[in-house]
Protein backbone atom coordinates (compact mmCIF):
# COMPACT_ATOMS: atom_id res chain seq x y z
CA UNK A 1 0.00 0.00 0.00
CA UNK A 2 1.16 3.55 -0.69
CA UNK A 3 0.02 7.07 0.14
CA UNK A 4 -1.62 7.11 -3.31
CA UNK A 5 -3.64 3.90 -2.76
CA UNK A 6 -4.42 4.35 0.93
CA UNK A 7 -7.75 6.22 0.65
CA UNK A 8 -9.17 3.65 -1.76
CA UNK A 9 -8.00 0.77 0.44
CA UNK A 10 -9.85 2.03 3.55
CA UNK A 11 -12.88 3.53 1.77
CA UNK A 12 -15.36 0.70 2.29
CA UNK A 13 -15.87 -2.07 4.80
CA UNK A 14 -13.43 -2.84 7.61
CA UNK A 15 -9.71 -2.41 7.02
CA UNK A 16 -6.71 -2.96 9.29
CA UNK A 17 -3.61 -0.94 8.38
CA UNK A 18 -0.21 -1.75 9.87
CA UNK A 19 2.05 1.32 9.90
CA UNK A 20 5.61 -0.05 9.97
CA UNK A 21 9.24 0.46 8.89
CA UNK A 22 11.99 -1.90 7.78
CA UNK A 23 14.31 -0.84 10.64
CA UNK A 24 11.65 -1.37 13.34
CA UNK A 25 12.29 -4.54 15.37
CA UNK A 26 8.86 -4.62 17.04
CA UNK A 27 7.26 -4.24 13.59
CA UNK A 28 8.94 -7.47 12.51
CA UNK A 29 7.81 -9.14 15.76
CA UNK A 30 4.13 -8.39 15.06
CA UNK A 31 4.31 -9.21 11.32
CA UNK A 32 3.41 -12.93 11.71
CA UNK A 33 0.28 -11.97 13.69
CA UNK A 34 -0.74 -9.49 10.97
CA UNK A 35 -0.25 -12.17 8.30
CA UNK A 36 -2.34 -14.59 10.36
CA UNK A 37 -5.15 -12.03 10.70
CA UNK A 38 -5.12 -11.44 6.94
CA UNK A 39 -5.73 -15.16 6.39
CA UNK A 40 -8.27 -15.62 9.21
CA UNK A 41 -10.37 -12.57 8.33
CA UNK A 42 -10.13 -12.84 4.53
CA UNK A 43 -13.38 -11.66 2.98
CA UNK A 44 -14.38 -9.75 6.14
CA UNK A 45 -11.40 -7.46 6.83
CA UNK A 46 -8.89 -5.98 4.40
CA UNK A 47 -5.40 -6.10 5.90
CA UNK A 48 -2.61 -3.91 4.56
CA UNK A 49 0.80 -2.58 5.48
CA UNK A 50 2.10 0.95 4.91
CA UNK A 51 5.84 1.64 5.16
CA UNK A 52 6.10 4.98 6.98
CA UNK A 53 9.53 5.81 5.54
CA UNK A 54 8.45 5.33 1.93
CA UNK A 55 5.00 6.90 2.43
CA UNK A 56 5.24 9.79 4.93
CA UNK A 57 2.02 11.66 4.06
CA UNK A 58 -0.49 9.18 5.49
CA UNK A 59 1.32 8.66 8.83
CA UNK A 60 1.42 12.46 9.26
CA UNK A 61 -2.31 12.68 8.49
CA UNK A 62 -3.11 10.14 11.21
CA UNK A 63 -0.49 11.49 13.65
CA UNK A 64 1.50 8.26 13.86
CA UNK A 65 4.08 8.92 16.59
CA UNK A 66 5.42 5.41 17.15
CA UNK A 67 5.46 2.14 15.29
CA UNK A 68 4.11 -0.38 14.98
CA UNK A 69 0.75 1.34 14.99
CA UNK A 70 -2.33 -0.47 13.73
CA UNK A 71 -5.46 1.46 12.84
CA UNK A 72 -8.77 -0.24 12.16
CA UNK A 73 -11.04 1.66 9.76
CA UNK A 74 -14.73 1.24 9.02
CA UNK A 75 -15.91 2.83 5.77
CA UNK A 76 -12.91 5.17 5.72
CA UNK A 77 -13.14 6.30 9.34
CA UNK A 78 -10.69 5.23 12.07
CA UNK A 79 -12.50 3.30 14.80
CA UNK A 80 -9.61 1.78 16.78
CA UNK A 81 -5.88 2.37 17.19
CA UNK A 82 -3.37 -0.11 18.60
CA UNK A 83 0.17 1.07 19.37
CA UNK A 84 2.98 -1.38 20.02
CA UNK A 85 3.22 -5.14 19.89
CA UNK A 86 0.07 -7.01 20.87
CA UNK A 87 -0.68 -10.72 21.01
CA UNK A 88 -2.68 -12.39 18.25
CA UNK A 89 -5.63 -13.07 20.64
CA UNK A 90 -5.67 -9.39 21.67
CA UNK A 91 -5.70 -8.29 18.03
CA UNK A 92 -8.50 -10.74 17.24
CA UNK A 93 -10.53 -9.33 20.13
CA UNK A 94 -10.17 -5.77 18.81
CA UNK A 95 -11.12 -6.79 15.27
CA UNK A 96 -14.08 -8.84 16.49
CA UNK A 97 -15.34 -5.84 18.47
CA UNK A 98 -15.22 -3.65 15.35
CA UNK A 99 -16.94 -6.31 13.24
CA UNK A 100 -19.66 -6.65 15.90
CA UNK A 101 -20.18 -2.87 15.87
CA UNK A 102 -19.02 -2.44 19.47
CA UNK A 103 -16.20 -0.07 18.45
Amino acid sequence: MTDATFADFISSGVALVDFWAEWCGPCHMIAPAIESLAREYAGRVKVGKLNVDENPRTPMQFQIRGIPTLIIFRNGQPVDRIVGVQSLPALRQRLDAVLAGVR
